[in-house]
């Protein structure tokens, strides 16, 4: 049994993605097939003794569509989605050039001389150029007895064409029957751009979707130094071993998930735990792929390489994530699968009906009916439904900063009850600052230049948290001796006076005093969670510094205004329990999880979704990047990491907590906008079908003119376009 992602090509709507779905499940040897068509992937599960790729491919392809079964590079296949979007981008840009004055003729200016000729010459490259797709995917699926929205799009535009150059160049035909002598070019027309319109808006929404697992795989280097008997030698990632010894120099990223073996250094874990501290690794300590070293070298045994990384998992989860449907995708889905065979059967029905009917030139009037059911239900409205109002929404949401990824964040953000938080630059600021201190009698303005300029010269972010403290103060410049000792301190002379700064524990073993008021000061601290810092000078401690990550400003009040919401907030947090519980008592959190890592994070969000609850998850981090995916609403801070925002369906800007509130509104008023569009571009068809049909002509004689159902699309897609503006106000 294999299990493989594979690219599809061809599919231009839902009823696409359910077609090959169901071609390639009803294929022996497959044991499951799902099509997502956000991301024109299938996840495919087969026998290989059983069925080949080259037999599914050529399945698919016989239906219209095609399956890249060959390995193809990340980088070329971005390129040739990219291709795509752009090539879409001109031909809908070209389409509506060409069809807003075909519109403005057919529709106000008919009697204009030459009228019908400009409209023939400016529609003809509208069909069979930019429109030429809709045409040759529509003659794919109907050798397959198959159809879709291009076979709707190709028989409404070609007939509505074919029927008005026939009356262009033969005018008499009709009007020697007594019948008025139209053209509908500009039905075909203005319908060829509105469907490309909204495939363009859909593609666009849909873009970057690979960006986040692009971003994820980055972070894993492809070159690495393995030791071999003494000697440094170069290799690439991929070809690493179990047991293999890697080097690591200060700086580089690390390759793969392994024990350290010789020396030590602070490595960067934020990309992987939120937290802004680097972390101490020493001997036997957990390195892990993706993490940066920072001014050390050390050597560590790889013992998890290739997917078997932490990172490799992360990554796994997010696509598994990421290709999952949304319950309105699968009904809209199946809805498209049944609106075009339907209306091609009342299409042809109409015909036959009018036909056999005896009324005179019954035949004609069929044909005319014909032309009017499939002209008037051509599915701009319904393609429009969506993308309109998104549009509306992003707009506003941006000036709001909040940017918002696409139609499904929307409908989500409807029914959240439970968000979940992350701590560090979520409800913090990311960055550790003193916020409290307590000095000596002794101390003086000398003591802070000293400890200045000492702070100053270490790359540590406690030490750039008291440099900074000491802003305004001048740094001594007579230091001698500076000295750096991981994981305990610095220490320096300054004039003839020695200073250490670092840990309690380091500076008792230097015999320095560790009594007194300010040792007793910093004991409540240390209860709040805050990361202490000791200053002696000559062995006799003269300043405490009291460090931590201060609470955003708006956080408080943006929690409390989601609790009068009826949201149940969590707190979950990579750091120490006690540093979480201050935070949480300070903000109001009931719920929250300390010492936490990413798969934790993801296990608690599916146990609260377990329990029927609807959970949005906002995060900043890499840390956050597999709980953000499955979340049912996902939320990025816009000051923390490009992965977390391209997981996230909603970002915010000013990475401030008072978005949120404002996000939620915003989502339930878009899907009220949605459910409205498409509610009245159902109805639309619902009524107008029938009407087109001829429904009212036994009993009042009349018979929709092609004309009016033309302008009837086009006020329908107006409707919706304007109904979802008002999402701007």
């Amino acid at each position: 049994m294999k299990k493989k992602e594979i690219p599809v090509t061809g599919m231009s709507c839902a009823a696409c993605a359910l077609s090959v779905e169901k071609t390639l499940s009803n294929s022996p040897g497959v044991k499951s097939a799902s099509v997502n068509y956000a991301n024109h992937v299938a996840l495919l599960e087969w026998e290989e003794d059983v069925v080949s790729l080259e037999k599914l491919q050529k399945e698919i392809q016989s239906t219209g569509y095609g399956l890249m079964i060959e390995d193809v590079l990340r980088e070329d296949l971005e390129k040739m989605q990219l291709e795509a979007y752009q090539k879409l981008k001109k031909k809908t840009t070209y389409a509506g050039i060409l069809a807003l004055p075909v519109f403005l003729i057919g529709m106000f200016w008919m009697e204009m001389p030459y009228g019908n000729y400009i409209m023939w010459t400016l529609t003809t490259p509208v069909l069979l150029v930019m429109g030429r797709q809709f045409f040759i995917q529509a003659w794919k699926l109907a050798k397959n007895r198959q159809a879709n929205m291009d076979t709707l799009v190709a028989l409404s535009t070609g007939i509505a064409y074919i029927y008005s150059s026939f009356n262009t160049f033969f005018p008499e035909f009709l009007a020697s029957k007594g019948l008025e002598v139209h053209v509908y070019f500009e039905a075909a027309s203005v319908i060829i751009f509105f469907i490309l319109l909204g495939k363009t808006l859909e593609s666009g929404a849909k873009a970057g979707t690979g960006a986040a697992l692009k971003k994820l795989m980055d972070l894993q280097p492809s070159d690495l130094i393995v030791l071999e008997e003494g000697k440094e030698i170069p290799k690439k990632t991929a070809e690493v071993r179990t047991g293999e010894v890697v080097l690591i120099k200060p700086g580089q990223k690390i390759p793969l998930d392994g024990k350290v073996l010789e020396g030590s250094s602070y490595v960067n874990e934020s990309m992987l735990t939120g937290e802004p501290l680097p972390v101490l690794k020493e001997k036997d300590a957990k390195v892990f792929a993706g993490t940066i070293n920072s001014t050390g070298s050390f050597t560590f045994v790889a013992e998890q390489i290739g997917s078997e990384t932490f990172l490799a998992q992360i990554i796994q989860r997010v696509k598994s994530a990421q290709g999952s449907k949304a319950p309105i995708q699968k009904t809209v889905d199946k809805v498209a699968g049944i609106f075009i065979p339907v209306v091609l059967a009342i299409g042809l029905l109409t015909f036959f009906v009018w036909g056999f009917s005896g009324v005179q030139d019954s035949w004609l009037r069929g044909m005319l009916a014909l032309i009017t059911v499939w002209v008037i239900a051509c599915p701009c409205a319904l393609g429009l439904a969506t993308p309109t109002a998104i549009m509306a929404a992003m707009g506003k949401g941006a000036e709001m900063g909040i940017l918002i990824k696409d139609a499904e964040s929307l409908e989500k953000g409807k029914s959240i009850n439970t968000l979940i938080l992350d701590k560090t630059g979520t409800i913090t600021e990311g960055n550790p600052k003193v916020i409290g201190t307590n000095f000596s009698e002794n101390w003086n303005e000398k003591d802070a230049s000293a400890i200045k300029a000492i702070e100053s010269k270490s790359e540590h972010p406690l030490a750039i948290a008291i440099s900074d403290y000491f802003e305004k103060t001048i740094p001594e410049n007579n230091l001698s001796e500076f000295r750096s000792e991981t994981g305990k301190g610095v220490s320096a002379k300054s004039g003839e006076d020695t200073f250490h700064i670092g840990t309690s524990k380091w500076l008792s073993s230097l015999q320095v005093e560790m009594t007194g008021p300010l040792v007793k000061e910093s004991s409540q601290a240390l209860e709040e969670g805050a990361i202490v810092v000791f200053a002696a000078k000559n062995r006799e401690l003269v300043a405490v510094f009291k460090i931590a990550d201060p609470i955003k400003q708006t956080s408080i009040q943006a929690i409390q205004e989601l609790k009068q919401m009826g949201i149940n907030i969590h707190m979950l947090t990579g750091d120490q329990t006690k540093t979480a519980s201050w935070v949480a008592k300070e903000t109001g959190i009931e719920h929250f999880k300390a010492e936490m890592l990413p798969q934790d994070k993801a296990s608690y969000l599916k146990a609260l979704q377990s329990k029927g609850l609807h959970v949005a998850m906002a995060g900043d981090g890499i840390n956050d990047s597999e709980a953000l995916s499955l979340a049912d609403l996902s939320i990025a801070m816009g000051k923390g990491t490009d992965i977390a925002m391209e997981v996230a369906e909603v970002t915010l800007v000013h990475s401030d907590l008072s978005q949120i509130p404002k996000t939620l509104q915003l989502t339930k008023k878009t899907v009220k906008i949605i459910r409205q569009n498409l509610f009245w571009a159902f109805i639309y068809n619902i009524i107008g079908i029938p009407i087109a049909a001829g429904i009212l002509y036994p009993t009042f004689g009349f018979l929709l003119n092609p004309m009016i159902a033309g302008a009837a699309m086009a006020l329908s897609s107006v409707s919706v376009v304007s109904n979802s503006l008002r999402l701007r106000k």
